[in-house]
């Protein structure tokens, strides 16, 4: 072969090669972007790879080969929409208002609670026996006096978990406040508007009613907001149960010197049971319970009537014959007076003695509750002592009511 020849044959070598060079390889077709298609979109690899522009790709009307674009893409945290296979923007997303932050004001059943309803029905007995004791029939002044005792009653209530409640948010978590269900500034407030509502109707029901409540309503509030961790804690208590019973017999219009027994004989009841109350929550006290015991018994015997001595009969006046100390024939409605004495000492002394023996919270708890669903029956007591057989005994129909409602809202 001659020199030219094998020229001719390394260039002709040479333009194959450039040529080859220029057209793409086998399989290698996915590797190089298309060109658009006619009717104005991207070609289906491109759309795939989202690198073009997806405002683009949203104005442009889609054609044969443009499919969505992958919501999981790179691409898909963009703020811009993405489109919907119909080329169409999907909506904004919709943002939910925030809760309104109003203060709690609960429902019937949390004031319920808060008021701890089952105990109301131990306050009508303070005005009825004070009544009594004042040798007045109940009339319209004294449902006045009622309605004032509930009112004042309410409001120490409500006062009194207002200023407990930090204490209350570490051993009683479910009562209304600390659990959420009634806001601080709702029961401050209905305490502040049931001690007026008490005061009017006190005033209503004439100046003397009015002069027992102002000091009822100081007692209150001070007992609430100052005196109940101190010493003069549970004499304050006693004293605001001993005011309520002068109310009565003040509103009634009769002497309030002859209420003072009655009053103190409620009063130390009260004083006895507050004692209790203040082991409620931790136990461990066995004194409080035996020195409420013993105050309960000697209060049902100042209650009980008389006893008669056997054989030896009473003249009209009642009075012993041969001078004779302490033998007295039982007066009229000595048994009402004698069972209301046993009923009261029945409910107050047993879950007493049973704190005694055990005072763990339970039992504690359980005692205070008795203490206070003695009242009622230790108003009538008081009531048959002074001489008000009715009276007496539509004070004792209230302690089903309470035992009752009890079964529902705890007292304490």
């Amino acid at each position: 072969m001659t020199r030219r020849a094998l020229t001719v044959l390394a260039l002709a070598a040479a333009v194959a090669a450039v040529a080859a060079r220029g057209r793409p390889r086998h399989g290698e077709d996915h590797d190089r972007p298309a060109p658009r298609a006619e009717h104005g979109t991207r070609p289906r690899t491109e759309r795939a790879q989202g690198t073009g522009d997806r405002a683009a790709d949203r104005d442009a009307p889609a054609g044969r080969n443009a499919v969505p674009a992958d919501p999981a893409g790179p691409a898909a945290s963009c703020a811009a929409p993405a489109a919907l296979p119909t080329g169409e923007p999907s909506p904004a997303p919709v943002r939910s208002a925030p809760p309104s932050r109003r203060p709690a004001l609960g429902t019937p059943a949390d004031w319920a609670e808060l008021l701890r309803l089952p105990a109301l029905f131990t306050v009508p007995g303070d005005a009825l026996a004070g009544a009594a004791a004042a040798g007045r029939t109940p009339g319209a002044r004294t449902l006045l006096a009622i309605g004032s005792s509930l009112c004042l009653y309410q409001a120490g209530m409500a006062l009194n978990d207002w200023a407990d409640r930090a204490e209350d948010a570490a051993e009683r978590p479910h009562r209304p406040l600390p659990s959420g269900r009634i806001a601080p500034g709702a029961a401050l407030t209905a305490a502040g508007a049931f001690t007026a509502l008490g005061l009017a109707l006190a005033a209503r029901a004439g100046r003397s009613a009015l002069t027992a409540a102002v000091p009822l309503a100081a007692t209150v509030w001070a007992y609430d907001l100052r005196l109940k961790r101190g010493w003069a804690g549970p004499a304050a208590l006693a004293e605001a149960r001993g005011l309520d019973l002068v109310l009565g017999a003040a509103a009634s219009g009769g002497r309030i010197r002859d209420a003072v027994p009655s009053a103190a004989a409620l009063g130390a009841h009260t004083l006895a049971v507050t004692a209790v109350s203040r082991h409620e929550t931790r136990g461990g006290s066995t004194a409080a319970p035996l020195a409420a015991l013993a105050v309960t018994s000697c209060v049902a015997c100042a209650l009980a009537p008389p006893a008669r001595a056997p054989g030896l009969p009473a003249d009209r006046d009642g009075a012993a014959p041969l001078g004779l100390p302490g033998l007295t024939s039982a007066p009229p409605g000595g048994m009402l007076r004698a069972a209301l004495a046993f009923g009261y000492a029945a409910t107050a002394a047993r879950p007493l003695a049973h704190a005694a023996l055990n005072p763990s919270p339970p039992l504690t708890r359980r005692a205070v509750g008795g203490g206070v669903r003695a009242l009622i029956p230790l108003q009538a007591a008081l009531a048959a002592r002074a001489g008000a057989p009715a009276t007496a005994l539509l004070t004792a129909a209230l302690a089903p009511l309470a035992r009752r409602f009890g079964r529902k809202v705890s007292v304490t």
